[in-house]
């Protein structure tokens, strides 16, 4: 499902509790993650909504490396030409997107948080857990990224070892992927938190992380999962880090 302008000249999709998004630039289009497979459809379906080809996409930059971010990255990059940016540290994880670490077990949130299911009902009917690897990527090393948008990178890791958030200032506006986020996809919980230790390496270092974002002074956070945030980043930290780990 389409969402127009959760920020200025920034598209939010959903599918499946997952958010990812389109960003217009004057340039061009960046794609900020890639969902889950079954997320191409969407995509073709936005891009119509909005007026807009395949081929007016420059780049695709991920967050992280987790399944459910990577949907259809490879698609994008081999049939596209599309190139795709991510962390030095999740390189590894988009080769094999299911090796991640967690802090947590992850059989513990299954038989236990029944509030999710719905959620993950709707990973396996999306094939989240299988995405393409990423053939080749460009490793995000400089503080702003030469893509449509001009983010500046945030190094927020901690739910993975190379996580980043992306932050728009002329937009008033951070991607913060799930470094932080308002749906909690292993509790089924709706309030400002980091993600749960069955997906993330280092909760300590997560909640380190948002420092980052805090310092944006955004007004809008634009998360990985749950709906966009509009009442300031140092107000959704402060949550975030008031719930603590999970």
């Amino acid at each position: 499902m389409l969402k127009r302008n959760v920020a200025d000249g920034i598209h939010c999709v959903e599918d499946s509790y997952v958010n990812w998004f389109i960003v217009e630039g004057e340039d061009g289009l960046t794609i900020v993650d890639a969902g889950l497979p079954t997320s191409w459809d969407s995509l073709l379906q936005a891009l119509s909504e909005l007026g807009k080809r395949l081929l007016d996409i420059k780049a695709l930059v991920l967050t992280h490396g987790h399944f459910d971010h990577l949907g259809f990255a490879e698609r994008l990059r081999s049939q596209v030409g599309v190139p795709v940016y991510i962390h030095d540290n999740d390189v590894p994880l988009t080769r094999h997107p299911r090796q991640y670490g967690r802090d947590r077990p992850l059989t513990w949130y299954l038989l236990t948080q029944f509030k999710a299911m719905p959620m993950v009902a709707g990973f396996v009917k999306n094939r989240a857990w299988w995405p393409k690897p990423i053939k080749e990527v460009r490793r995000i090393r400089d503080a702003t990224l030469p893509v449509p948008g001009s983010p500046r990178v945030l190094f927020t890791p901690g739910h993975t070892l190379g996580h980043c958030a992306f932050h728009f200032p002329e937009r008033d506006t951070v991607i913060s992927g799930d470094a932080v986020v308002t749906l909690n996809p292993y509790r089924g919980s709706w309030k400002p938190q980091i993600v749960s230790g069955a997906a993330t390496v280092d909760p300590e270092r997560a909640l380190e992380s948002l420092d980052a974002i805090a310092e944006t002074g955004a007004r809008t956070v634009l998360t990985g999962h749950g709906d966009a945030w509009t009442d300031g980043a140092e107000r959704l930290v402060e949550l975030a880090r008031r719930r603590g780990s999970s």
